[in-house]
């Protein structure tokens, strides 16, 4: 991998691989451009589990203070409790230090605003400027403020999410589930929110160290360990978070995984029964969510990828539900912010109400088939690429609103730049796997073609 590829600075912040282009002095340097946007104060930083974390969190420290902000040391912290935390505390904002599902080489941070949600675009092009320009605010000796210490995020997010379920309920059903966090941000805080909740708990991977036994990516392949200690254990429900804790994917009883994607039909579900409204989602999750929108009677609102399109659209049309089909849940009266335990939440409470498993659940939901693919492209090249796949399925109707989205009756095809890796996303969903593999392949033949 080249110095470029192992370096992505876009709106969605700077990632990279340490010991390569992710340096303590770009990372000062970010914190410090940082500092100087949103202005004197404190600024929370929350971390998750990756041995770099430290150099990493010292760095930031060290731009912030520079600066003349008072950094506030949350600790190892899932990005939904910092997100929870930093609107809580009305601080000038926040940063979040974790690569995500990124391999473990990998470190990066997440600029947030002071109501707890990331930057958006036009904030992000702000705070990139003044790193570009080097015009950082610099302040003397004797300004420069200390490093603060709260331990209160964890704590104040779980009892956020135990206000809006139903506790009772769940606690009264007793359910047994086994938590795999990938030895990652919520190694700590999901095992303590479900035994709040009452639930029986088996942990794996959850010890905070950050070695990740697992590729971070909550992806079915990814999930063999946690599918056979919840088959094993003979339990109702197996969660498996990523490294910062704000996405998740579900384990039925038998082991089998229900697809990311299926984690937000759920929560549309469970979320449209308790009220009516909008719900709002990407381009590319599944069409299962506007099925059950239309038996409710609501309208689904699309966004460009990316959390902050999908917030700032749910506030707009006073959403009652959102999320991102790769796990992320997004319910507004917890906070704006995908959420791996309020989506644990809305699984345990559907089963608890319904008593029944789980895959009679999913049963019930309209099925199809998501797939999901990378492919390295020349970035230059983009433009051409879809302009030769819009050629290649004329009969499509096309959105451009990101990348291009191709769509008929019976599936769809969305091609984009990732917002955080050096690739291109393809993914196709059809009634059909073979309908879904056939689109898929096809616009892969494309994409070696134009290489």
């Amino acid at each position: 991998m080249t110095k470029v590829q192992s370096l992505k600075i876009s709106i969605s912040g700077v990632r990279g691989i340490v010991g390569e282009a992710l340096t303590p002095q770009l990372l000062a340097a970010f914190a410090g451009a940082l500092g100087t946007y949103l202005g004197r104060g404190p600024i929370l930083v929350g971390r998750d589990t990756r041995p770099s974390g430290l150099m990493v969190l010292n760095a930031v420290f060290s731009g912030l203070l520079s600066a003349g902000c008072e950094p506030v040391d949350l600790g190892i912290c899932p990005v939904p409790s910092i997100q929870v935390r930093t609107a809580s505390v009305r601080s000038q904002g926040a940063i979040a230090i974790t690569a995500s599902h990124n391999p473990v080489e990998w470190n990066a941070l997440k600029f947030i605003g002071s109501r707890g949600l990331f930057l958006n675009n036009y904030q992000a092009e702000e705070l990139l400027d003044i790193y570009h320009q080097r015009n950082f605010t610099q302040v003397p000796a004797q300004e420069i403020p200390r490093v603060r210490q709260d331990s209160r995020a964890i704590p104040e997010h779980i009892q956020k999410l135990l206000d809006y379920f139903d506790a009772r309920i769940v606690r009264g059903a007793r359910l047994k589930v086994v938590i795999d966090s990938v030895n990652g941000a919520g190694s700590l805080a999901a095992p303590a929110f479900l035994r709040q909740l009452g639930c029986r708990v088996i942990e794996i991977h959850t010890r905070p160290d950050g070695l990740f036994p697992r590729n971070p990516e909550p992806l079915p392949e990814n999930l063999g360990a946690l599918r056979k200690a919840v088959v094993a254990n003979r339990a109702d429900v197996g969660f498996a978070q990523d490294a910062d804790a704000d996405r998740l994917a579900v384990v039925d009883a038998h082991g089998r995984p229900i697809g990311e994607d299926y984690t937000l039909a759920l929560a549309t579900l469970f979320a449209l029964e308790r009220r009516r409204g909008p719900v709002v989602t990407n381009l590319s999750t599944t069409q299962a969510i506007d099925d059950i929108a239309r038996q409710l009677g609501c309208p689904v609102i699309r966004t460009k990828i990316g959390e902050i399109n999908v917030v700032e659209e749910m506030i707009q049309s006073h959403a009652v539900i959102g999320g991102e089909g790769n796990g992320g849940v997004i319910l507004p009266e917890v906070h704006y912010c995908r959420d791996s335990m309020s989506g644990m939440g809305v699984v345990l409470q559907l089963l608890a109400a319904r008593r029944q498993p789980l895959h009679a659940i999913v049963a019930s939901l309209p099925r199809y088939v998501v797939i999901k693919q990378k492919a390295e492209f020349p970035p230059d090249q983009v433009s051409r690429l879809l302009d030769a796949l819009e050629r290649r399925f004329p009969d499509a109707r096309k959105s451009t609103l990101d990348g291009l989205k191709l769509s008929w009756d019976e599936g769809w095809l969305h091609v984009r730049p990732s917002n955080t890796e050096p690739v291109l996303r393809v993914v196709a969903e059809a009634r059909s796997r073979s309908q879904a593999q056939s689109l898929v392949r096809d616009a892969q033949r494309i994409i070696a073609s134009l290489k």
